[in-house]
């Protein structure tokens, strides 16, 4: 895939997501064949961004922080309650009329020192539909993980 359309799709992807209302700033990066968007968490406690990356014509999806509290939040809200996120996210993909495979779910520091919590969704952007597919996990994903740990602020809706 040329990098004209890769850029074409993410921003597409980037004007959905801030047409979504749950986002703050939104961003968009270009780098040779791939490149990501970036979406604020609107009430997280702490700095948190989702992100739509492409890697090698693949779409991956994920919410990453630098904060490490943030992150121990979401895994302490999971231990406590017994929630399975991976079940969370197929709960809410389910929801939006995603009907692909629900993606596993790495979580992980990566090498920018940012906690994440990820999935390799296995949509290639070659595909017909990749792009509303995509919109569809990512608005998933923010749904799943809105209300984990202190993704979300006292006084925000539940």
């Amino acid at each position: 895939m040329e990098t004209r359309e890769t850029a074409a799709i993410l921003g597409s992807l980037a004007e959905s997501a801030r047409a979504m209302g749950v986002f703050g700033e939104v961003t968009v990066v270009v780098e040779g064949s791939g490149g990501r968007v970036t979406a604020c968490a609107l009430a997280s406690a702490a700095p948190a961004e989702y992100r739509v990356e492409i890697e090698n014509g693949e779409a991956c999806v994920g919410v990453f922080t630098a904060d490490r509290w943030l992150s121990h939040s979401v895994e302490a809200d999971l231990m406590n309650t017994g929630d399975d996120l991976e079940e969370l996210l197929e709960e809410e993909l389910v929801e939006v009329g995603y009907t692909g495979k629900a993606p596993t779910i790495d979580h992980y520091r990566n090498d920018e020192k940012m906690f994440a919590f990820r999935s390799k969704t296995g949509i290639r952007l070659s595909e017909t539909d990749a792009e509303e597919k995509i919109r569809l996990v990512l608005r998933a994903y923010e749904a799943c993980f809105r209300h984990l740990g202190d993704l979300h602020q006292d006084g925000e809706d539940e």
